[in-house]
């Protein structure tokens, strides 16, 4: 697949994210996702994994200063990223994480923005079900007691459950495998920063 260029170094996408989030959670919910991202970007993607790297990172940039206005979410960012430079491939890719709630937003086509829409919300579900445990780390964490977790519908309350079937479904793959997968993506980061902070 040919390079897809962000039209900015994650460097400047770092300093934009810290420019419109203060909230420490939000930051690392977004280098999670960075990490998720780079880790399947290497199986799918390799040449693109910078790209990849930094959709994660600022997919969710303008949910801290807006969340009042969900529908919205995703189009304050798309002006933020455009005025810093960011390609429109970039802001596309963004965009297309809120698709099932704003329909006039596209919708995932690339595995990558497929990947994205079904890993998302999935990683902020395993950070919390994983700050629940004794070790607090990722590393001893199974499809089993996600799957319970998933199932428990009064925790992490704010996780849509239909947005990770919608997503397992984009991908043709099974719930199974979109937990063992992204629990594995989060394992394969999570030596540099073993615990997760709670929502």
């Amino acid at each position: 697949m040919a390079q897809i260029n962000a039209g900015m170094t994650r460097e400047a996408a770092f300093d934009l994210l810290c420019e419109h989030n203060k909230d420490p959670f939000h930051i690392e919910h977004a280098e999670t996702v960075e990490q998720t991202m780079r880790y399947f970007a290497r199986e799918y993607d390799p040449e693109n994994e910078e790209f990849w790297g930094i959709v994660g990172l600022l997919h969710d940039l303008d949910w801290e200063e807006h969340d009042d206005d969900p529908m919205n979410h995703t189009i304050y960012a798309a002006k933020d990223i455009e005025a810093a430079g960011g390609s429109h491939e970039l802001i596309r890719a963004i965009q297309t994480h809120t698709s099932d709630f704003n329909t006039s937003l596209p919708k995932p086509e690339l595995q990558m923005e497929k990947i994205l829409f079904a890993t998302e919300e999935l990683t902020g579900l395993i950070g919390a079900a994983v700050v629940m445990r004794p070790s607090k780390s990722v590393m001893d964490f199974n499809v089993k007691s996600l799957k319970k977790k998933f199932k428990d519908k009064r925790f992490a309350a704010g996780v849509s459950r239909d947005v990770i079937r919608s997503g397992a479904e984009m991908l043709g793959w099974e719930l199974d495998e979109l937990f063992a997968r992204t629990i594995e993506a989060m394992q394969s980061f999570a030596p540099d920063r073993d615990t997760f902070t709670s929502i």
